[in-house]
């Protein structure tokens, strides 16, 4: 039997993996810079857990998660989202300490959810993640989008676009709900069969449908940002004060109520146009009550979540690609047993300088050697034979121009640690 990867999952390669651990490696310095601590979650957790923070009716509970029943007997559910296990952990230890202290937090997760497989978006995709659990004040929202939009220009995509909206919170509510269960009143039995259910159970979600006809059928709805009551409404002026501070341009869409219940106030998202219809490289928002949900105290909180696949793609739309760290890599080639021997030592006194180096096997012919060092991408290969070893000395080529040179033996880390990589 040949086996393969499931489908909705697929397997990172060497020549590609390089990308992901750049803009891994990007992440965690933007969170440096921003005092964000890393955090690691288990891979799955109790169901319940999903299920009462996301929503019982939300689509990821109703039809994306990957459940199942441990030996135990335990409800078990594969990570389904980044910010319920953050909060279960924070809860859990103890994270916040002394009252009123701020915890920010970022993940790096694979995210599993049982869903057509689309463009950017596995049923096993990877996000980076950020959190801020402890302050409501609007400035944090806006660092967050701050954070996000810092990332996404380290990594070489500008032109990212901010859509905000603010979802209220339980105490708007209701007042929204019956405006918008009204204006849909003769509208509902011509939407998808998904929005004819959210008509009963969640009608905010109705706006966030991508079926064409429901859009035009919801053109004119009511705006939650009508319907703010006043503490909501001053949270989100302020934290539009906060972004023009920033100098981060953005743009209001009522659209915007994330698929998750378990928003409040903030909610945005963040689309390139590199992605055509499917835009969206991100997004989160506040969750004031998500802490207490979960079982924990009252305590505000704020995040997003961007994909990994998704910041990929982008770069690949663009023809931005991680700049190959190979200018000190060197590839040992030698010819004949005693030199061999020594290329053995030699190349692991280079890799204990720190340097990137890796030597022939299977007693290949030089000529061989020097073909693999070139289909590897090595830079320099340093060629060791009988007369190199009687003389300390190594010949060192530059790959790419063919151009050889003779450098003592003991000085090879250090003339490749200088970056003597200008092709001469």
């Amino acid at each position: 039997m040949a086996y393969q990867a499931i489908r909705g999952t697929r397997d990172i390669l060497p020549g590609e993996v390089q990308e992901w651990q750049f803009v891994e490696d990007m992440f965690r310095d933007v969170c440096r810079r921003y005092c964000y601590a890393e955090i690691r979650t288990p891979v799955f957790e109790q169901t319940e857990l999903f299920v009462r923070s996301v929503g019982e009716e939300s689509d990821i509970v109703r039809k994306e998660m990957y459940t199942f029943e441990d030996r135990g007997g335990r409800s078990l559910t594969l990570r389904a989202e980044g910010t319920a296990p953050v909060v279960r952990a924070y809860i859990q230890h103890n994270l916040q300490g002394q009252a009123g202290r701020l915890v920010k937090l970022y993940y790096i997760v694979p995210i599993y959810r049982y869903d057509r497989p689309q463009k950017g978006r596995l049923r096993e995709h990877h996000q980076v993640g950020i959190e801020a659990i402890g302050s409501s004040d609007p400035a944090v929202d806006a660092e967050i989008i701050d954070l996000a939009l810092t990332f996404w220009r380290d990594i070489g995509i500008p032109d990212c676009r901010v859509m905000l909206n603010s979802v209220g919170c339980p105490e708007c509510w209701p007042t929204y709900r019956e405006r918008l269960h009204t204006f849909l009143a003769d509208k509902i039995g011509e939407t998808c069969a998904d929005c004819q259910r959210r008509y009963e159970t969640n009608i905010r979600r109705i706006l966030d449908c991508k079926n064409e006809k429901c859009r035009q059928l919801t053109e004119n709805a009511p705006k939650q940002v009508e319907y703010l009551c006043a503490e909501c409404r001053e949270h989100f002026d302020e934290v539009q004060s906060a972004l023009k501070a920033m100098d981060i341009a953005y743009e209001l869409d009522p659209r915007i109520v994330r698929g998750l219940d378990y928003y409040t106030k903030t909610a945005f998202e963040i689309v390139h146009s590199a992605l055509g219809a499917q835009d969206s490289i991100g997004g989160g928002g506040r969750y004031d009550g998500l802490v207490a949900d979960c079982g924990g105290k009252p305590t505000p909180g704020v995040g997003a979540g961007l994909g990994m696949e998704r910041a990929l793609l982008v770069r690949e739309a663009l023809g931005v690609t991680a700049q190959r760290d190979e200018a000190r890599a060197c590839f040992i080639a030698s010819i004949g047993d005693e030199a061999r021997q020594r290329a053995v030592g030699l190349t692991a006194d280079l890799r204990r300088a720190g340097l990137p180096v890796d030597m022939a096997r299977d007693g290949k012919s030089l000529r061989s050697q020097l073909r693999e060092a070139d289909t590897r991408g090595f830079r320099y290969s340093a060629i060791l034979g009988e007369d190199e070893l009687a003389r300390g000395v190594v010949a060192l080529r530059c790959m790419n121009t063919g151009e050889q040179r003779e450098v003592a033996m003991d000085a090879l880390a250090r003339e490749l640690m200088a970056g003597q990589g200008s092709d001469q």
